[in-house]
């Protein structure tokens, strides 16, 4: 069992400020640290609930974003990076189809950006207050979605074959944004 099963089997087991709870801790690792899934555990911890309640997921959702991505970005703001990483990091960016703010936005869909903090601390070009508002747009969209998908599919469909169709539907999106990811460096590669 991943850590991520066991902090959501954990925290679950509390009621809805659990689930909360969790929901929070999930995305602020994400953000920090590793990979965690969040879509994945974003349908789990709606599961057909109230519309109310996925507000709720939704802001602990974009609040935990933005605390871990700046604090990973104060974190590494804060440190002596190498300029050879800077370098690195500048091209990797300027690499990019989108070599602004934007590829926030872009990073939803396919992502491209790991550590989004210690890149934006990198990339000495980026605005930070557009950085935020990106984020906070990119979570509204991204995961509005999947809560009215799995909204949607709660109400015609049942509470357990919704969750199967919705997760099925995730990872579809995370297997064409990882296709879509690698194709996009690998044509870029080639000009």
């Amino acid at each position: 069992m991943s850590l991520t099963e066991t902090l959501f089997g954990l925290f679950s087991g509390m009621g809805d400020p659990g689930v909360v709870l969790c929901i929070f801790i999930l995305f602020l690792i994400d953000a920090l640290l590793f990979p965690t899934l969040p879509e994945l555990f974003m349908v789990l911890a709606f599961d057909g609930r109230s519309w109310e309640f996925g507000l709720v997921l939704l802001a602990v959702a974009i609040a935990a974003e933005l605390i871990g991505v700046f604090s990973l970005y104060f974190v590494v703001s804060r440190i002596r990076v190498p300029e050879r990483i800077s370098r690195i990091a500048n091209k990797y960016i300027d690499f990019l189809a989108v070599s602004d703010e934007k590829i926030i936005l872009l990073n939803r869909v396919a992502p491209m950006i790991p550590f989004l903090g210690a890149f934006i601390a990198m990339v000495d070009r980026w605005d930070k207050r557009k950085c935020a508002l990106y984020m906070v747009i990119g979570c509204v969209v991204k995961y509005g979605v999947i809560l009215m998908a799995s909204g949607f599919f709660s109400t015609y469909l049942g509470s357990d074959v919704s969750q199967t169709v919705t997760l099925v539907f995730i990872f579809a999106v995370i297997v064409i944004s990882f296709a879509l990811s690698i194709y996009k460096k690998r044509k870029e590669g080639l000009e």
